[in-house]
């Protein structure tokens, strides 16, 4: 799976809940609730200030060493 920032969150967690280290390290702490369900990782990027291009090469770093 190539994740891309389009794809909603709760998709990337439902996967691999591994991933959700990334998410916490980027501050969201509430992966749990609807926004997570509904929201993008663009979306969820621009809200925490985080830089998605990067977010999104850790993600799919880890699940390529990880499959």
């Amino acid at each position: 799976m190539k994740v891309t920032k389009e794809m909603c969150i709760g998709d990337v967690l439902d996967y691999n809940r591994e991933t959700s280290q990334f998410f916490l390290e980027m501050g969201m702490h509430c992966l749990g609730c609807p926004s997570a369900r509904g929201e993008s990782i663009e979306e969820a990027c621009a809200v925490h200030g985080v830089d998605v291009d990067e977010l999104l090469e850790k993600i799919n770093g880890f699940l390529g060493e990880n499959e």
